[in-house]
């Protein structure tokens, strides 16, 4: 028996040096990795959660490159994606300023049943430098008809695995409802049994393009 019933693909998208990386190890080794190196395309990491009644679904996590020279790589790495985890960093108003071209981008290439969390990373430096207030990026969330809006911290753990937990939840509920359908790569949601898409049985991190 596998040690999860469902495998997604979950893409990581925002501008460079806004924690992405950092939020994906934190949620996959409960560790924080200080000045960690530039992401190239795309990594991969994984993390099985409960969702459901006593359901476990595989989360692939597709860690992207933010840097603009690897935009036209890494929204490759958007297609067929069941989740997307949008971040910015509450102390760099650019970065939310940016994060309505990431949507364009991922809504046009990734699942139509897309669930995406709006995820405002580094909170723990909010008190001294925060340049993006939680109403605003609340009321952005709203608009846009997102999954979720969390503020979170890849420094102290802080709100890390609810931001994936909601998506994964979200997913779940969408294959219950019958929005997602497992048989269609299009999704980025399968059972282990079902053969398209890439291997991802391996729990090693990688690089790899789809």
């Amino acid at each position: 028996m596998p040690a999860w019933e469902y495998i997604a693909k979950i893409v990581m998208i925002g501008d460079s040096a806004c924690g992405k990386s950092s939020l994906t190890i934190r949620l996959t080794d409960s560790r924080f990795v200080d000045g960690h190196e530039v992401t190239i395309a795309a990594e991969i990491g994984t993390k099985v959660m409960e969702v459901g009644d006593n359901k476990r679904m595989k989360l692939q996590i597709w860690d992207t490159a933010g840097q603009e020279h690897f935009r036209s790589i890494t929204k490759s790495y958007f297609r067929n994606a069941a989740g997307c985890i949008l971040v910015y960093d509450v102390t760099r108003r650019e970065t939310f300023d940016n994060i309505q071209k990431w949507l364009d981008d991922v809504r046009d290439l990734a699942s139509p049943n897309i669930s995406i969390c709006l995820v405002g990373n580094k909170i723990d430096m909010s008190n001294e430098s925060r340049q993006v207030s939680t109403e605003e990026a609340y009321e952005f969330s709203k608009a846009n008809k997102l999954t979720a809006f969390v503020e979170a911290s890849a420094k102290t753990g802080d709100q890390v695995e609810k931001s994936y937990k909601l998506v994964a939840d979200d997913i779940y509920s969408k294959i219950v409802s019958g929005q997602v359908n497992l048989g269609n790569p299009q999704n980025g949601v399968k059972a282990p049994q079902t053969n398209w898409g890439i291997d991802v049985s391996k729990n090693d991190a990688k690089y790899a393009c789809c």
